[in-house]
């Protein structure tokens, strides 16, 4: 069986990748099978730059398949911040109260908004690279609005905060099954599933 490696230390975009790819013969690792390899360093100017550097840098020190993956949120009244700094919005290096810290900061930002000129939407490139190959890149958008309270306990990152108004929910209400179908991240790996299927030769459903 071939292996990809999700070039990712976050456990959420994994078991979401995981699930979406799981029509795939492929055993998918991640960052966390090889603790020997450095983090790599998300100083691109765009989504892409970041996800082809994530999927390139580890491709050429393993020889490996590799997904390198970006996502964030863009917010229109905040000039489509916090974009690809959405992980560290708040600054801070504790992990465990990133998520917190970060949607305590968007809600400030947004505390005098009014709910006609909140809204946002999720983006997610996705590029895939055996070795320093590029293979290719996907990109899959979410259009929702921010909320004024963190609602629901599924997914991370600002997904309590995402409303969209055609489920009345947030991200962090959705049933997980509906998010895999409607989410940016979902969008990107539909994309990435038929390159995927091209390049490794296999038919999926």
């Amino acid at each position: 069986m071939r292996e990809l490696l999700i070039s990712t230390t976050n456990q959420g975009k994994l078991r979401e990748i995981k699930h979406l790819l799981k029509e795939f013969p492929l055993k998918i690792t991640s960052l966390k099978d090889y603790p020997g390899l450095p983090d790599v360093a998300e100083d691109g100017k765009t989504f892409r730059a970041n996800a082809v550097k994530k999927a390139v840098t580890i491709g050429r020190q393993t020889g490996k398949l590799v997904m390198g993956e970006d996502s964030g949120l863009e917010v229109r009244t905040l000039g489509n911040q916090p974009g690809i700094y959405s992980a560290r919005f708040a600054g801070g290096k504790d992990k465990n109260a990133a998520d917190h810290k970060n949607n305590a900061k968007l809600l400030r930002l947004l505390r005098d908004v009014p709910e006609t000129a909140r809204q946002a939407r999720y983006r997610c490139l996705a590029a895939l690279a055996e070795g320093e190959e590029v293979v290719g890149v996907a990109e899959g958008r979410c259009g929702g609005i921010i909320a004024r309270r963190e609602t629901g306990s599924n997914g991370f990152g600002y997904d309590p905060l995402f409303y969209l108004p055609r489920y009345h929910r947030t991200f962090g209400e959705l049933d997980p099954e509906i998010k895999a179908r409607i989410s940016h991240r979902a969008r990107a790996l539909k994309k990435m599933k038929q390159l995927l299927a091209e390049y490794l030769a296999v038919s999926i459903g």
